[in-house]
């Protein structure tokens, strides 16, 4: 019994750490779009936001699973202490990606008008570059996560965040000073020319973040290339894989996660084409004008993605975890650490929906400080969104979870059915009716309300797992109602005394999410166990006891 809360333990401590990276990279990303949306406009967070899309499922088609992928081949690797083979797979990872990455960067860079509209072609060609960079950090960070530690990549994400922050924005201003005053792109609108050079300078921003990101990296694995070729000197496996078989099964491992990522959030792809190149043509709409709808798209995407990173932290510490007790046949710790990780999920996703839902105007105001009709409809938007938090959160890890089980397949399938049904309930809603920039929220909730569905049945059908509710579900569902009317009132009454959204709605949040941990614990939601799991959790106990909350 110790094990397996040990086992629990380290599980949510690594999801944490990558966790708490995430939300601080997210915190830099946020702080840097405000300035950045200043500088390049609406229409230019468009151009950038549309190419971006693009860049995103090359990306998740060539580089982006890997990370994933190599930890789950190599951590079985490492628990039978084959530590010759395990590096061998980290070579043979490397000489994939860079093969892979070239052709996907080279393919994005000559193949950009394909995609988008012909102002934010140099946009997109501007990312390409980044999709080979990003493949050799994917394997070492892959390589670092199947040792069941997430430190080095939760670094490497804060750094690469920074950078990109600083260029972007640096960026964005310094092409745009040095565009303007040349006749690159004169064939465009002074207006246009001022939102693709600040695009691309955004587009360049992003590909240095992931090279200051795989910089941190090497320098990690130089720092331990002595201790990892010691290991490898005393390995006394006579059994060496052959280079051709560890490629093999690369191939078999990387192919399913890449198509499953890829279809997964192929999802945005599809619904930026519709939005910003078909319906224009054949509705007659005016082209910039979509782009600037869809900018404003893109800053309630943008806020919307960030309770998504405890999700996908919790996914990516799933993946070798699952791996190593479903290789060792303990189908009954797969299930707890299952049930665990999808509890502590929800408990973080659905007080973060009911947040978005009843702050979205004071959040996108402090975020992104633009005009009153600019605010008010990206708040809109991000309400109707709101409740999509919950099922991608819960859609990310049961995708990652299937992948760790072995189940490779099964969120290829299920992506691509939840794909076709949005995308024609998408189409019918944007050329048949004026909700606009709704009907993109909306089937973005209907997809991933429909990944949620399929893959809990093929994790039934997988492993006999079942799904508890009460403690997963409505007792954090009940606590994070009356802690969204609390976080209101408290706007509101801040509001009133101060006049100002942003210094309301700051003290706002955490006086709300103390008032949630409160009732967690009043409702008996956590036990003492999954208490002390937390970050600071016999702190955290002591002082729940001392106000008697347990």
């Amino acid at each position: 019994m110790n094990e397996r809360k040990r086992a629990k333990d380290n599980l949510l401590a690594q999801a944490g750490i990558l966790a708490a990276a995430g939300i601080i990279s997210r915190i830099i990303g946020l702080l840097y779009r405000s300035p950045l949306t200043a500088v390049i406009g609406e229409t230019g967070f468009g151009y950038y936001h549309a190419a971006y899309g693009f860049y995103t499922i090359v990306l998740l088609i060539s580089s982006y699973s890997i990370p994933s992928a190599v930890s789950k081949l190599i951590a079985p690797k490492l628990a039978a202490r084959e530590y010759r083979n395990a590096h061998r797979l980290f070579y043979c990872a490397m000489g994939y990606v860079l093969v892979v990455g070239l052709i996907a960067s080279l393919f994005l860079f000559f193949s950009a008008e394909w995609f988008v509209e012909k102002a934010a072609v140099p946009v997109l060609r501007t990312f390409a570059p980044t999709i080979f960079i990003y493949g050799i950090l994917g394997v070492l960070r892959g390589y670092f996560q199947a040792h069941r530690t997430m430190v080095q990549t939760s670094v490497s994400q804060i750094f690469e965040q920074i950078a990109n922050a600083i260029v972007s924005v640096g960026g964005a201003w310094l092409l745009i000073q040095w565009g303007m005053g040349t006749r690159v792109f004169d064939s465009f609108s002074d207006e246009t020319r001022h939102a693709v050079f600040g695009a691309m300078g955004s587009a360049l921003g992003t590909g240095m973040g992931v090279f200051a990101g795989l910089l941190f990296m090497v320098g990690t694995y130089l720092l331990n290339r002595k201790l990892i070729h010691r290991r490898i000197e005393r390995d006394g496996h006579e059994n060496v894989d052959s280079v051709g078989g560890m490629l093999r099964t690369i191939t078999l491992v990387v192919t399913p996660f890449i198509m499953s990522t890829a279809i997964y959030n192929l999802n945005g792809t599809v619904l930026n084409y519709l939005y910003t190149k078909l319906v224009p043509n054949l509705r007659g709409l005016d082209s910039d004008e979509q782009y600037t709808k869809y900018g404003i798209y893109g800053i309630a995407m943008t806020v919307f993605n960030i309770p998504i990173a405890f999700a996908t932290a919790m996914a990516s510490a799933m993946i070798p975890s699952v791996a190593q007790a479903t290789a060792s046949g303990d189908h009954e710790l797969a299930k707890e650490k299952i049930a665990f990780s999808v509890k502590m999920t929800m408990i973080i996703s659905i007080p973060s929906a009911v947040g978005l839902f009843v702050l979205a105007k004071p959040i996108i105001y402090v975020l992104f400080p633009r005009s009153d009709e600019v605010v008010s409809l990206a708040a809109k938007i991000l309400m109707v969104l709101a409740i999509s938090v919950v099922f991608y959160a819960l859609s990310t890890l049961s995708n990652s979870i299937l992948q760790g089980l072995g189940r490779v397949n099964v969120p290829v399938v299920n992506a691509g059915i939840a794909l076709i049904v949005q995308t024609i309930l998408s189409a019918i809603l944007l050329l048949f009716t004026n909700i606009d920039l709704y009907g993109l929220a909306i089937t973005n909730t209907v997809y991933a309300a429909i990944m949620c569905v399929l893959n809990h049945m093929a994790l039934r059908r997988a492993i006999g797992y079942v799904q508890e509710w009460k403690t997963s579900f409505i007792l954090p569902t009940i606590a994070s109602l009356i802690m969204g009317a609390v976080a209101r009132g408290a706007y509101e009454l801040l509001f009133l005394w101060l006049r100002s959204p942003r210094l309301a709605v700051i003290p706002a949040v955490p006086f709300a999410a103390l008032i949630y941990f409160a009732l967690l614990l009043m409702l008996k939601t956590l036990t003492e166990d999954e208490l002390l799991a937390l970050p600071k959790g016999r702190l955290l106990l002591r002082i729940a006891k001392k106000c008697k909350l347990t």
